[in-house]
């Protein structure tokens, strides 16, 4: 199967319409040859809005971290943006954000990625971590230097939403360490840059 006959099958997708209550709108972005594979736990409400990834102010600080501009991350040869869940999954009765049903990953996540060839992935939030490395402490992952999915290197990330500034705030290392190393490795992968 080519990842444009996945990706409409992705598309039409309503799995979770009766778990949702409301029109499920899968996403995809990016194509097979894309030099590197950002996954997160789902998509926003802006996404489901909008279509786009990352369109909203978690958005805007992940491009901070990664200085670079809207037309380089919304390159599909240069990033397959993809989530656990390929879907908005609405809130709870508290307001916060519901879990990616499992369905999704084991469904089409799994199928992406045997199609993809990466030189990077790029894991955002404890919750994508967790399912790529199950025994492993959020804040070891995100310090660690040797991390591999599929043989290829790998940075884990903390949310970039607004409302994690605790934790950024609590781990100073973040910014002092991963993002310069990060923002390297980004540059010389996308502009062969040294």
């Amino acid at each position: 199967m080519s990842i444009e006959e996945l990706h409409n099958k992705i598309l039409a997708c309503r799995i979770c319409q009766e778990k949702f209550g409301f029109e499920p709108k899968p996403y995809v972005w990016g194509s097979a040859d894309a030099k590197i594979v950002q996954i997160s736990q789902a998509p926003s409400l802006a996404v489901y809005e909008t279509g786009i990834p990352f369109n909203d102010r978690s958005g805007e600080q992940l491009l901070h971290w990664y200085d670079l501009d809207r037309s380089v991350f919304y390159d599909k040869k240069i990033f397959y943006i993809t989530s656990l869940a390929h879907c908005y999954p609405g809130k709870t009765s508290t307001g916060n954000d519901r879990k990616p049903p499992a369905i999704c990953s084991k469904t089409w996540l799994e199928q992406e990625l045997e199609l993809l060839t990466p030189y990077l992935y790029i894991i955002i939030g404890s919750y994508a971590a967790k399912y790529f490395f199950k025994n492993k402490k959020f804040e070891d992952l995100v310090f660690s230097d040797n991390l591999k999915i599929n043989g290829k290197p790998v940075f884990v990330l903390p949310h970039p939403s607004p409302l994690n500034w605790r934790w950024l705030a609590r781990h100073p290392r973040f910014e002092k360490e991963v993002l310069p190393k990060l923002r390297f490795t980004l540059k010389k992968l996308i502009f062969n840059k040294n």
